[in-house]
């Protein structure tokens, strides 16, 4: 796509280009990092390369935590996690069980099952009464970083004030759903995502009652929106289904597309709806930006998923389901669960879903003659002419499925992959950097996939109790609406582990935070944390134990790459020991079951202990499509490589718009090195990003801080920016040069 005569920019965009971010790699934090230059200078030959203290493992900074709790209308300073009210209930710190880096580098984050401290004896009994609605908050970090905290308004983002219109069993005479509204809009188990102006949106969420004796868990229909320059939140469009754990992916034209989440977690049971009790939400919809509106697609777009899918967009505009969620033992599972072993492609110009196949296994299902398998199996819209291609006995039983494989002339490390292969649970699936092929398209993505639970091969289970070690990473190639899969081992993780959350980084690495050893959900308080940080190579395929985090982080833990290369960590908000009140087993080297976990680490990689990073000078802040554009750099002979890292909306394992695209690179005469975009929105659809170069050496790549972009589409009129046609000039051959320093 040409550029366009009149560009656009944020209202802030100028100013954040002298800003660049509240937080410099090389400052103190609270004397857990080390000291260092962060000016733009070119480093002087006799500076030495490592910084004093330089480890190649990293290193995590001293814990921090928000000063004040409010009690009773008053701010009390604390290190405590909680102080007591007057009524002798506790009032407790909000810990980041979803967080999102917002485009001016603050933090906003949410808190998650806010109420279970005042349990006495049952979270399954009680909960629905002390549950409240969920508190956000906005962090920020100084040039030394210092940390600060505000509130933005309203604290719980605003959702149902008089109450949810609860989906109750028998018409209500079984509930006390109405009686209270303090819990009816929390944002607790909504997906969050960034929008293309930089907002950032919660969709979904909880209504906690009870009912029948114990909580029911539902799920709400509000969208809700974040405006990072008024720190504020504000309802958008309510969706047609209420959804607790729904997955959000970003489409190349702007539209948001959601799928599953569950309408009651405990009871699913609809009586006006009987064919969708007792499983997810099937059914898809689309959201509009500009009319702030959700609509319910067709019924061909309708599949049985697990809660928070992993979702991912593909080069040709599908979205590829990767055979991954929250199966949310002992509770979550669907009668027709097995369809969740099944990856697949949704194809938004044709609202249907192909089934791609059985996750980790050599065999492709529409090769087989089973293209339509789940929706086959899916009951609201079988056929019987599916149903009749289907009584060779291929699906009778799992080992059927398994010996297809073997008829295929597997492989001993394919039969590996089977034993571990289809839906797997509390893991984190992502996107691998994208690169160009030689005529600068994008066509083939890698996603990888480490730990979490499997489903040991049985079609029937969603997830076990005991994580796996392995990694795989698929394969799949687009070319046009055709789409190719295929799985291969790496080597596995150093330890299994449950719930550890994966992170991109700017060295094109990936790492993986916090979790445990067993699944704290179907047995809450009794998993081992696990604080040792991974780092995988795609290069290598391997993974490397890097440094130990401070705190034990399993449930609800987070992990987001800040502007400048480091890695925010929070969370861990656990369920009640054994579903009943907290009983704290740390003496047993078991995780903390003493509350949640208010505090945040820093994670700075062996690379930002460098005084040799690349420093970028100069470059345009806002770019769409097809762009080619200048970066002044201070080193541009060794550049070899720029990375555009979307930024992070990170919740329960999920950011499913989390990617990282390399850019076609042209070494220019003196300090500059040219960079084009994709000429696809399903490449890089619009949004906040985080521009990085970097540079090879002996003891890897080293990348610099980044700079921020915002990806324009132009069709997203209502997500504009302004006009920045006074920050940039074009060169006679088309190349965008930004004409403002980045200090």
């Amino acid at each position: 796509m040409s550029r366009l005569p009149n560009r656009f920019l944020t209202a802030t965009g100028s100013l954040l280009l002298l800003t660049a971010g509240p937080a410099s790699v090389n400052a103190d934090l609270l004397g857990g990092l080390l000291d260092g230059s962060s000016d733009d200078t070119t480093v002087e030959s006799s500076e030495p390369t490592l910084q004093d203290g330089y480890d190649p493992k990293g290193r995590f900074s001293d814990p921090f935590a928000e000063p004040t709790i409010m009690v009773d209308g008053k701010a009390v300073e604390t290190d405590e996690k909680c102080i007591p009210r007057a009524d002798g209930t506790d009032e407790c710190k909000p810990a980041a069980g979803t967080m999102a880096l917002l485009k001016d580098g603050r933090l906003l984050y949410l808190n998650a099952l806010e109420g279970t401290e005042n349990v006495e004896l049952s979270i399954v009994k009680e909960f629905g009464q002390v549950s409240v609605n969920d508190q956000s908050r906005v962090l920020s970090l100084d040039k030394k970083d210092s940390p600060s905290w505000l509130k933005p308004s309203p604290l719980d983002a605003g959702a149902n004030p008089d109450g949810n219109d609860s989906e109750t069993l028998l018409d209500g005479t079984l509930s006390d759903a109405d009686d209270t509204s303090k819990n009816d809009g929390a944002l607790f188990c909504s997906d969050v995502i960034g929008l293309a102006n930089g907002n950032v949106m919660a969709v979904g969420g909880t209504d906690y009652y009870t009912e029948a004796g114990v909580v029911e868990l539902e799920g709400i229909k509000n969208s809700r929106i974040f405006d990072e320059e008024t720190n504020t939140w504000s309802q958008s469009g309510d969706m047609t289904y209420g959804r607790w754990y729904p997955s959000v992916v970003t489409m190349g034209s702007g539209e948001l597309f959601v799928a599953s989440g569950v309408t009651k977690l405990i009871k699913p049971v609809y009586p006006e709806d009987p064919l969708n009790s007792g499983r997810n939400v099937v059914q898809t919809e689309t959201y509009n930006p500009c009319a702030g509106a959700w609509t319910q697609n067709p019924s061909t777009a309708d599949r049985s998923l697990p809660l928070y899918p992993r979702m991912h967009l593909l080069p040709n505009g599908h979205v590829f389901y990767n055979a991954g969620g929250q199966a949310f033992n002992p509770f979550g599972q669907g009668y027709d669960q097995a369809l969740w072993n099944i990856a697949a492609s949704f194809n938004p110009e044709t609202q249907s879903w192909t089934d791609i196949g059985y996750a980790g296994l050599p065999l492709r299902l529409d090769e087989a003659g089973l293209a339509e398998l789940s929706s086959t199996l899916n009951i609201t819209n079988a056929s019987l002419d599916q149903a009749s291609s289907l009584l060779d006995g291929v699906i009778e039983s799992p080992t059927d499925l398994l010996e297809s494989g073997a008829d295929l002339d597997v492989t001993e490390d394919d039969l590996k992959m089977a034993i571990a292969g289809g839906m797997r649970g509390s893991t984190s699936s992502t996107m691998l950097p994208l690169k160009p092929n030689a005529d600068g398209t994008y066509t083939d993505v890698e996603l990888l996939t480490a730990g979490g639970v499997p489903s040991y091969a049985l079609l029937t289970n969603p997830g076990g109790y005991l994580p796996t070690d392995q990694s795989r990473i698929d394969l799949i190639s687009t070319n046009g609406d055709e789409i190719d899969y295929e799985s291969r081992l790496t080597s596995p993780l150093n330890q299994p582990r449950w719930y550890g959350t994966n992170v991109l980084m700017p060295d094109g690495s990936v790492m993986i935070f916090s979790g445990g050893d067993r699944d704290g959900v179907a047995a809450p308080g009794l998993e081992g944390p696990i604080r040792t940080a991974e780092r995988f190579d795609p290069e290598t395929s391997t993974w490397t134990e890097m440094a130990m985090g401070n705190r034990a982080r399993t449930y609800h833990n987070t992990a987001v790459l800040m502007q400048d290369g480091r890695v925010m960590i929070a969370g861990h908000s656990p369920i009640n020991t054994a579903y009943l009140t907290f009983v704290d087993l740390q003496d047993f080297g078991l995780a903390p079951y003493d509350g949640r976990d208010p505090s945040f680490e820093i994670y700075t990689p062996p690379y930002a202990m460098r005084n040799d990073r690349p420093v970028i000078k100069s470059a345009p802040r806002n770019l769409t499509i097809g762009d080619r554009f200048n970066v002044t750099v201070d080193q541009a002979d060794e550049i070899d490589k720029a990375l555009l890292i979307r930024r992070t909306v990170m919740t329960h394992l999920v950011d499913s718009d989390q990617r990282a695209v390399e850019l076609v690179l042209e070494h220019k005469p003196g300090n500059k090195v040219t960079l084009t975009m994709p000429d696809n929105h399903n490449v890089v659809p619009a949004g906040e990003y985080m521009l990085f170069v970097s540079k090879d050496t002996e003891e890897g790549r080293v990348p610099s801080e980044s700079a921020p972009i915002t990806v324009v589409n132009e069709s997203l009129e209502c997500m504009a920016p302004a006009d920045d046609s006074d920050t940039t000039t074009t060169t006679e051959d088309g190349i965008i040069e930004s004409t403002l320093a980045i200090l």
